[in-house]
């Protein structure tokens, strides 16, 4: 068994990409995602112990359909685990036969295993697996066996155990498939012989070096800090290696949860973070927002303007010289790969602009971590349980809860219906066992009776989602008696809500916020 090495994730620009990195991390081994032209100088610097080829949206019979030089990863021995898109292409360029479209597949099937190669090690004769293809392998390259199929006589997985090569039609990195993560920890120790050494705790005190090393000693850092675990862990770490020459900017756009403000002053001042600077920008960006329905350019807006109001008050400090940031690796993945294969579904904002304009060195030191591992280091530098274990909170904040205008009205009934919703969950020991629960005001009115008026007033939403990482969500299925005490707090403590309504759609078809 070896220690240190690396697995490569190649991307061909499936969805599920960064759950086959994390699922890696989670065994213990140290994953990075890299596009298929990078590959090869990252096999060169020797320290890679497996390569996994991504699923994608295309077909390997497109002309212009993204593919992979295997002699490198052939010629030094390295296992090779292809999934979906990574199965197909390896039995095109290995001499295997495909057909277009012949059976499609999608979701939960259930599969029978022909033969227990190294990867199905251990797992039993049929269990289900997630799926989500239209071409399939209908005979497996020379030297290949098939070693599981499905109902519909569809190929499921192949492997040529001499050269170390498997696949799967199915993704082992969702939740969905059984058994998935005894597939990828089969593929990690029995396979490529890789033992479990990586563990994010053990690299804080190495994170502080680093930006101790990188920051000259009169140099000083400025840096943006939302409430968020990955501001805030980011700041803790920056001050603990440079202390007060960190200049830590709250921009306050009116658009956070209810006490986010005070929270963030109390926790910075708390963890001896010093120098924090709040902006109040709220009637600034209530003025941009409005008249603005379309959720795109709101959230356009709310960046642009976040950057301007950040800018502004940077530049009243001399002797800045390095801007940190809350930037996590699939931030740094998104954003610096070429998006040919993916659509845009929603836009981010960062401070991203800034180095640039404003001659600034960039610091990222959790550059190279995914949110739960980010959520360890955390942990290990005291940040409170409140920012650790808070639920996911978009950039642009409640203006992505508010359909239609944000208007002051819309704005105060949204944050104190997420107030509530999150007070409720918290009270009933839901809050740490769901991946997010909040409130959306809808555009739209319904006709309420209020005393013996008739009244025209909002619309609520609830959501409330389990999930792993994101990626995918089932909608909870509440208790009723917890429903029905969220819902008569809202009408009763927001006057101006006559309707509360509760979203019961999983993500696919939907996505987690509303816009």
């Amino acid at each position: 068994m070896h220690k240190g090495l690396r697995v490569l994730v190649v991307d061909f620009g499936g969805q599920y990409t960064h759950l086959i990195a994390r699922r890696c991390r989670e065994l213990g081994v140290y994953s990075e995602i890299v596009e298929p032209e990078a590959a090869e100088m990252e096999i060169k610097a020797g320290d890679v112990g497996g390569v996994i080829l991504s699923g994608g949206p295309r077909s390997v019979f497109e002309r212009d359909s993204p593919s992979l030089d295997l002699k490198p990863i052939l010629e030094k021995g390295i296992p090779i685990l292809g999934i979906c898109y990574g199965h197909q292409l390896l039995a095109k360029l290995l001499g295997g036969r495909l057909e277009r479209g012949r059976f499609r597949e999608y979701g939960r099937t259930l599969i029978r295993v022909l033969e227990h190669d190294d990867l199905l090690d251990g797992l039993p004769g049929t269990f289900n697996v997630w799926m989500s293809h239209g071409d399939t392998v209908v005979k497996p390259p020379p030297g290949f066996k098939v070693t599981s199929m499905s109902k519909g006589e569809i190929i499921t997985s192949m492997s040529d155990e001499a050269r170390k090569i498997y696949s799967t039609q199915f993704h082992p990195e969702v939740v969905h498939t059984e058994y998935g993560g005894k597939i990828l920890e089969n593929f990690l120790r029995k396979i490529c012989g890789i033992e479990a050494w990586w563990n994010p705790g053990d690299r804080v005190k190495e994170l502080i070096e680093e930006i101790r090393s990188q920051v000259g000693e009169d140099e000083k850092v400025i840096c943006a800090v939302s409430g968020g675990v990955d501001s805030m862990t980011t700041a803790t770490l920056v001050s603990k290696a440079v202390g007060d020459r960190l200049y830590s900017i709250f921009v306050d756009h009116g658009l956070m949860r209810k006490g986010e403000r005070e929270s963030v002053e109390k926790t910075l001042k708390k963890l001896g973070v010093k120098n924090l600077i709040v902006v109040d920008a709220r009637k600034r960006f209530l003025e941009k927002l409005k008249g603005v329905s379309d959720p795109e350019e709101k959230r356009k807006i709310i960046g642009e303007e976040f950057i301007r109001v950040f800018e502004e008050e940077a530049s009243k400090i001399p002797g800045v010289r390095w801007l940190a940031q809350g930037t996590i690796y699939p931030d740094r993945i998104e954003s610096g790969r070429a998006s040919r294969q993916a659509a845009l579904i929603k836009s981010h904002h960062n401070v991203g602009a800034l180095p640039e304009r404003m001659k600034l060195k960039l610091l990222e030191p959790l550059r190279d971590f995914y949110k739960d591992e980010v959520r360890e280091i955390a942990k290990l530098l005291g940040i409170p349980d409140e920012i650790v274990k808070r639920h996911p909170f978009p950039g642009p904040g409640l203006a992505v809860r508010i359909i239609g205008e944000v208007t002051e009205e819309k704005l105060e009934i949204c944050r104190e219906a997420n107030a509530i919703v999150e007070e409720e969950l918290r009270r009933s020991g839901l809050y740490d066992k769901v991946w997010q629960g909040f409130a959306v005001v809808c555009n739209d009115k319904w006709v309420g009776v209020m005393g013996d008026e008739r009244v025209e007033g909002y619309i609520v939403i609830v959501r409330i989602v389990e999930s792993v990482d994101g990626m995918t969500a089932d909608w909870h299925k509440i208790d009723h008696e917890i429903l029905e005490r969220i819902s008569n707090r809202i009408t009763r403590e927001i006057p101006k809500v006559t309707m509360v309504a509760y979203a019961a759609t999983s993500k696919p078809p939907s996505t987690i916020e509303p816009c």
